[in-house]
């Protein structure tokens, strides 16, 4: 549940309330605090997120003329000096030898 349905829901409660017997003012308080706390964790998830992707970014560029091991889909072990990284996709994709390997699949590094 996003802000914008908290928002239209609390508004929807006002709107329909019976006027003899208003909304409590401690649970309206209530409520918009509830918002508060959900604008607030839903900026912090997205600036968590961000905050992962950089590190993953600096990760894979700080890799760049190093030894790294992985493993291919059948289990067979490789080694060879990454020449490049790409961050075209969801995770960066570092380069040795034609082979596009995604960060998290490599098992090791090796100082050149």
């Amino acid at each position: 549940m996003d802000q914008e349905v908290f928002m239209n829901l609390l508004v929807t409660q006002l709107r329909n309330q019976d006027p003899s017997s208003p909304m409590d003012t401690n649970q309206m308080i209530s409520q918009t605090t509830q918002l508060a706390t959900m604008e607030k964790l839903t900026s912090l998830d997205k600036t968590a997120t961000e905050n992962f992707s950089l590190q993953m970014r600096t990760a894979a560029a700080a890799l760049l003329g190093t030894r790294v091991s992985w493993a291919d889909k059948d289990g067979t072990p490789h080694t060879g000096v990454a020449s490049s990284v790409s961050f075209a996709q969801g995770v960066p994709q570092v380069n040795v030898g034609g082979f596009s390997i995604p960060l998290d699949t490599l098992s090791g590094i090796t100082a050149p």
